[in-house]
């Protein structure tokens, strides 16, 4: 289970500190003993946008992206949830349909609990109904204060952060510079910032021109985080990038639940 230490005002698509890691090891074993695992490939949507709800899922293995669609079409991503975290459990605890979708990025394992055994679960251990109203609570900071901070910025600098956020929370160093351990597309990193795909595009060729970047086929390579930091030139600091990425467990992007 991860357990980087979380920051008060940590902002960024992805949540410090994930929901099983919030629980005791006797609380965690026995919520997950309430449902059954499934696994899913590569990008296989797990939940869809505006279906019913019947269960909550709990990420074990591999990373996701949450995505919505507005009705003209554009697709925005929300955030990424991976081991430890749960997806699902708004609208379980709601009742209404489901607010985004879910899709794997990777081979994803996680274990499904049916939304009634787990409400009953709930009502039946506070300190877990804490453990997610303090998640929640989280989320809803994050995404505000993300908001503010982009609505200061451009679309560049909003880009620059994005990517430092990413090499924060998904970098793996190596040899040549920081790789993006997550594979997003040109599409989805457009809709992480409210951009269009050519958008993105171009400012990837810039960032190439400047040896700041190098790109594959859902890959990202940071060369110089350095240029990344001069562009985002916010009154916030830019994010720090430690060395080694947080170990794997045994959802403007506001990062909300689905």
């Amino acid at each position: 289970m991860r357990t980087a230490p979380h920051a008060p005002d940590d902002g960024g698509l992805d949540d410090r500190v994930p929901f099983l890691a919030r629980l005791e090891k006797e609380d965690r074993t026995a919520l997950l003993s309430l449902g059954r695992e499934l696994a899913y490939d590569a990008r296989v949507i797990l939940l869809h946008q505006r279906e019913p709800s019947s269960h909550v899922l709990f990420l074990v293995q591999g990373w996701t992206k949450v995505t919505a669609s507005a009705a003209n079409g554009y697709e925005a991503l929300l955030a990424l949830r991976g081991p430890g975290d749960v997806i699902g459990e708004s609208a379980a605890l709601t009742g209404r349909p489901r607010s985004a979708t879910v899709t794997a990025l990777e081979p994803v394992r996680a274990v499904a609990v049916e939304h009634e055994r787990f409400k009953d679960f709930l009502n039946r251990s506070p300190a877990v109904s804490f453990a997610l109203l303090g998640l929640t609570t989280d989320r809803t900071r994050a995404a505000d204060r993300r908001r503010l901070e982009f609505a200061s910025m451009n679309v560049r600098q909003r880009f620059a952060v994005l990517l430092l956020d990413l090499a924060r929370t998904h970098g793996r160093r190596t040899p040549e510079g920081i790789a993006l351990a997550v594979p997003l597309s040109k599409q989805e990193l457009a809709g992480s910032v409210g951009a269009s795909r050519e958008m993105v595009q171009r400012l990837l060729r810039e960032l190439r021109e400047k040896k700041a970047v190098a790109t594959g086929r859902r890959t990202l390579l940071i060369l110089r985080p350095d240029v990344l930091r001069r562009i985002a030139a916010t009154d916030q600091p830019a994010p720090a990038i430690p060395s080694p990425p947080r170990a794997p467990a045994d959802e403007t992007p506001p990062a909300r639940s689905v």
